[in-house]
């Protein structure tokens, strides 16, 4: 199966040339450092810059430079940075091609969970709520199952919701997946993980039709 690396690695090959992309806290960010060669992505942060490097290298770090996660990050030649007014107009402006988020749970009818745990402290809602109802493309990058090895793609989620209907796929540390009327509808997975597997590991619906390919990282 994948690690956090891997899944950031699998998700950089659905970029396309000339898109805006926002990355969410956690795996997301990882995806910046994943580029492939010749791509020309732009990447948005919703704390104020566009234009967002990968990771810089330890000793080089400016701490003026941060994303959403409070990592210090790099910034591109070109690159821009403004208020959180200016960042929300052109999220709820749909100026953004992809949003990439974390969940903590996603329904087999994409249905997003993400933002809070009841009982549990929580600094605010972020920009996720706006991320999910304004992009038309959002891709959830997260480990298939918690700690406790209950799965984390459900018939329905259980937690607060940050969105409803609006995942579109979803690549996880054992598989790629669409969301369909159906349910979740499996791509391809992960390297040495079989179906039977996936299949184990998912509460929701999972569609599985033919042979199933395994990830090219």
């Amino acid at each position: 199966m994948l690690d956090k690396t891997g899944i950031a690695k699998r998700i950089a090959q659905e970029l396309q040339d000339g898109w805006y992309v926002n990355l969410g806290i956690g795996i997301p960010t990882l995806i910046a450092n994943y580029v492939p060669d010749g791509l020309n992505v732009v990447f948005q942060s919703e704390n104020g810059i566009l234009g967002m490097g990968a990771f810089p290298i330890e000793g080089e770090e400016d701490a003026d430079l941060i994303n959403a996660g409070k990592q210090t990050i790099t910034a591109l030649p070109g690159a821009a940075i403004f208020d959180s007014a200016v960042s929300f107009a052109m999220i709820r402006g749909k100026h953004i091609q992809l949003t990439v988020l974390g969940a903590m749970e996603v329904s087999d009818s994409g249905d997003i969970a993400n933002w809070k745990i009841p009982g549990k402290m929580v600094k605010g809602m972020g920009g996720a709520m706006d991320l999910v109802a304004s992009s038309d493309n959002i891709i959830v990058a997260m480990m298939h199952t918690n700690r406790k090895g209950h799965s984390k793609l459900l018939k329905q989620c259980s937690l607060p919701l940050t969105g409803v209907k609006c995942v579109k796929k979803i690549v996880t540390n054992l598989a790629v997946l669409d969301v369909t009327d159906q349910g979740f509808r499996l791509l391809e997975r992960a390297p040495g993980v079989s179906v039977e597997d996936i299949q184990a590991a998912t509460e929701g619906r999972l569609v599985v039709e033919g042979d199933i390919p395994e990830m090219k990282i």
